[in-house]
């Protein structure tokens, strides 16, 4: 509980919080949380369940951006899927023209074998007729004569036999080699669509099956006294940081600039008193009139006003929110926006002080 007389915590508080600096509240958090501050002080992390609440609520608000950009992402894979397929096709078709390739100097290489063959046959046999002809007696000069030249023509075709066998054995290895290329491009292009497709079933079912902000939100709100609870044992004023000059904890720090921002934005300015420490709380119980400080019932003080110990501004949970300086009604513009809007930014109000909101609504 709050009062009306304690809108803002003490300026010594306030000071000493924008002095303090505090590490990111999440790792989803990080992105959209920009807070100026100095050196980082040692301290505790939050609890696990009040990190998980502040995730909860980054991820509510930032859902519409969030499927935006796995819509995106999904166009841009649909449309490299179009390209990997086409790479595909084309692998294939290279592959097939280079297994063609591969027949044709097989063929080839075949041919230019026999063909030599024959050349080394026929080199045998003029050879033969040559020492036939220098033997036979008497000897005839012109058998002699044209015998050589039978054997000097046919080791000249012989050559080229060779020379032809060569080339086309070259074409053949040049052929099978680009095959083996083909193959690896078509191995890597079918490999590069595979993967492609699961990325894009997996961002098809992120998309199916992301919650609602609502969803988030919802879950958030069930934890919420958990959070206050565990946060309690160990906070500690670093824990704390100030959003457009209110001082807040650190989990609940995005969605409350978030519900500033988006406030502003329909025309709507709200600011306020977050934390203060318990000692202003103990003050504050004494101005009130409460007629014990540690024991009377919130509601015995001249405005309702928390037990020391008890109260969420302690934690920096809590705001007394203000709108152009004055406190809220239940008749202010800014009650009225609050009303329809503060629960999808994990705030909800105490109904007996329209200017208290929380993250209990205690």
């Amino acid at each position: 509980m709050t009062t009306r007389q304690e809108l803002r915590p003490d300026p010594r508080i306030r000071s000493r919080a924008r002095r303090a600096i505090t590490a990111p509240m999440v790792a989803a958090l990080a992105v959209g949380l920009a807070v100026t501050a100095g050196p980082v002080p040692v301290q505790a992390a939050p609890p696990v369940v009040a990190q998980e609440w502040g995730s909860l609520m980054y991820r509510s608000l930032t859902r519409q951006k969030t499927l935006a950009t796995l819509k995106s992402t999904l166009t841009m894979q649909q449309t490299a899927a179009v390209t990997r397929t086409k790479e595909v096709s084309q692998a294939t078709a290279g592959l097939a023209a280079a297994q063609a390739r591969v027949t044709t100097a097989g063929t080839a290489v075949t041919t230019a074998r026999a063909r030599q063959a024959a050349a080394q046959t026929a080199l045998t046999t003029a050879k033969q007729k040559l020492t036939k002809a220098q033997k036979k007696r008497p000897v005839s000069k012109t058998a002699v004569t044209k015998a050589r030249k039978t054997v000097t023509a046919v080791t000249k075709v012989l050559v080229v036999r060779r020379t032809e066998t060569q080339k086309a054995t070259t074409t053949l290895v040049t052929a099978q080699t680009a095959v083996r290329t083909a193959q690896t491009t078509l191995t890597k292009a079918t490999n590069t669509r595979a993967a492609l497709a699961a990325a894009l079933a997996v961002t098809r079912n992120r998309i199916a099956t992301l919650p609602t902000a609502g969803a988030y939100a919802d879950k958030a709100a069930t934890m919420s006294r958990d959070v206050v609870n565990q946060t309690r044992t160990g906070f500690v004023v670093a824990d704390t940081m100030t959003v457009y000059g209110t001082t807040v904890h650190r989990s609940v720090a995005y969605a409350f600039r978030r519900m500033v921002d988006d406030a502003r934005a329909n025309g709507i300015a709200i600011s306020g008193g977050g934390f203060r420490t318990k000692e202003r709380q103990i003050e504050l119980r004494k101005i009130n009139g409460c007629p014990d400080v540690w024991s009377a019932p919130s509601s015995s003080c001249r405005v309702p006003t928390a037990i020391p110990g008890r109260s969420l501004h302690e934690l920096g949970m809590a705001v007394d929110i203000t709108s152009g300086g004055k406190t809220l009604t239940r008749t202010s513009p800014a009650f009225k926006w609050l009303v329809l809007h503060a629960k999808a930014y994990g705030f909800v109000n105490l109904p007996s002080e329209p200017w208290h909101w929380s993250i209990t609504g205690g």
